[in-house]
């Protein structure tokens, strides 16, 4: 009889069960060190020496989100009364302990580098390389958490100045449209409407990101608004292998479909991934630029549609498949990749129905995609492959929930969205590390099996 050996399933929190030596080894090791410690060590020889051990330092930043230790005061009192915890985040016994003053500076120096968002990339290339990553669905939510700080008063608006009634004349309209077209100039890029985004370079879009705390608003499951003051995190995730392939952080009041474009740009740009063909989201990113966006990608979009107080079109059914006479759908049948055309065959009820058989129903109706890429998606909306391909969206929220619950992601500790932002970017990294850093021990535990 032939013995069938499951494959390990070697997890997360198994991973952080180990001892802590090979624990914080595993997940470091999966980590550039070097290269962070180069982009915040000293460069210039005048000024005073530096002392701290910043190697030691930048590994303990790392191992407060691993052991998930909630200030940076409380990781000094480990440090100071726990001599191996100390080694083990490599620290020499003769080195003294950072104060939280040095640990500040630490933080102001990866504020003004992008090293934390370059070795982010840089482990979802490794987890490619190595194969871990082999998705062919991305799914894209934002999260939202809290800033340290309250809100500030709101201030009070003065009442706005009355209108002036009737129609506007000939000049009156000019010099308004106008002032309107030179308000649209001036404004930021994440004021403007999305379709703004899509002639924007990648690093214009990461760079004029606003990141202070600002109110937001979010509907509840029960559907009522729910209100906070702070940030949101923006995460695309591979919905098999759930490692975080792009992130972006925000201030709390930004619009959760203005941030999907330069997530889709990210993973077109820095990721080499042949094997994706579809990005899935909720209604929130039901926007034309969105579509526009992923199909530049060759891609296929699996979103929600919101219907905005839209009508159904007549001779379709709510999700755009052709209608017959008598108002039955076409069922979808196919995608032709090559001509980006949707084939729909005739209802099972019109096998039956004396409209078929005098040519009046059609019995192929086929449509291209590009006609509308916001209605025709392939597969198309309503199928079964659509809703397959659509459900895989619940990786991204199990990741939203893996970053609050042990990666301290609703623990920001910094008065500022630029420190807030460290916070974010330390703790994706760390949890994409621990992935790869299990996925790691996985295939090593796999080759020992089959041996």
């Amino acid at each position: 009889m032939t013995i069938i050996r499951q494959t390990s399933l070697f997890s997360i929190q198994e991973l952080y069960d180990m001892e802590p030596t090979q624990k914080y080894e595993a997940i470091i090791s999966a980590i550039d060190m070097d290269a962070i410690y180069r982009a915040v060590n000293k460069k210039s020889r005048l000024g005073a020496p530096e002392e701290l051990n910043y190697a030691a330092m930048i590994i303990s930043v790392f191992v407060r989100i691993v052991e998930r230790i909630p200030t940076i005061k409380d990781l000094v009192k480990r440090l100071d009364s726990d001599i191996a915890f100390k080694l083990n985040c490599g620290f020499l016994v003769s080195d003294c302990i950072p104060s939280e003053a040095s640990y500040s500076r630490l933080i102001a120096k990866l504020k003004e580098t992008n090293i934390l968002q370059k070795e982010q990339e840089n482990v979802v290339s490794q987890a490619i390389d190595e194969g871990f990553i082999t998705d062919d669905t991305v799914a894209i939510d934002a999260t939202h958490f809290e800033a340290r700080d309250q809100a500030p008063p709101k201030e009070e608006k003065s009442a706005p100045e009355p209108k002036k009634r009737g129609r506007k004349s000939k000049e009156e309209r000019e010099q308004w449209l106008k002032e309107q077209a030179e308000k649209e100039a001036n404004l930021l890029l994440y004021e403007k409407k999305i379709e703004a985004q899509l002639g924007a370079s990648l690093q214009e879009l990461r760079s004029e990101v606003p990141q202070d705390p600002k109110w937001g608003i979010k509907k509840n499951s029960e559907g009522k608004n729910v209100f906070w003051f702070g940030y949101k995190g923006h995460l695309a995730v591979g919905t098999t292998s759930q490692y975080i392939l792009q992130s972006l952080f925000s201030s709390g009041n930004l619009n959760d479909g203005k941030a999907a474009i330069p997530l889709l740009k990210g993973i077109d740009g820095r990721l080499s991934l042949p094997s994706l063909r579809y990005e899935t989201m909720d209604a929130g990113y039901d926007y034309d630029p969105i579509y526009e966006q992923v199909h530049r990608m060759g891609h296929q979009s699996v979103i929600a549609y919101n219907k905005r107080n839209e009508g159904e079109p007549i001779g379709f059914d709510k999700h755009f498949a052709p209608t017959c006479f008598r108002e039955q759908s076409y069922r979808y049948d196919s995608f032709d990749a090559k001509n980006e055309t949707l084939k729909y065959t005739s209802p099972k009820e019109c096998i039956d129905c004396p409209l078929a058989n005098e040519g009046i129903c059609q019995k192929v109706y086929k449509v291209k995609i590009t006609k509308d890429l916001r209605r025709y998606t392939a597969p198309a909306r309503g199928s079964k492959a659509w809703k397959t391909i659509f459900k895989r969206r619940t990786a991204v929220e199990r990741v939203n929930a893996y970053l609050k619950k042990f990666f301290q992601l609703n623990n920001v500790r910094y008065r500022t969205g630029a420190r807030a932002k460290v916070h974010f970017d330390i703790a994706t990294l760390v949890y994409n590390a621990s992935k790869l850093a299990a996925d790691r021990i996985n295939a090593k535990l796999n080759q020992q099996q089959a041996a």
